[in-house]
């Protein structure tokens, strides 16, 4: 008989496929309770434009094939960086 083993990753598409074909029954030796949270979210901040700006952060985004939430982030998070290396 095979022994069998949680894998060691953290890529959702690996464990999504072997958690395809594994049941978590199987495995009940290994597991642990865990109190904090295991995927921390970031908060959420809606930012409302003028139909221009949002059609110009779309095409922006779609030129770069990510989405405009992306393109945001990475404005966002570009300023912060230059503020904080500035400082």
């Amino acid at each position: 008989m095979k022994t069998r083993k949680l894998p060691k990753t953290d890529s959702i598409q690996a464990l999504a496929k072997f958690w395809d074909s594994h049941d978590l029954t199987d495995f009940q030796d290994e597991l642990e309770e865990v109190a904090a949270p295991v995927f921390a979210r970031g908060t959420a901040i809606k930012v409302h434009l003028p139909t221009v700006q949002a059609k110009a952060v779309q095409m922006i985004a779609d030129s770069k094939k990510i989405s405009r939430e992306t393109l945001i982030r990475q404005w966002v998070l570009q300023k912060l960086s230059r503020r904080k290396a500035s400082e």
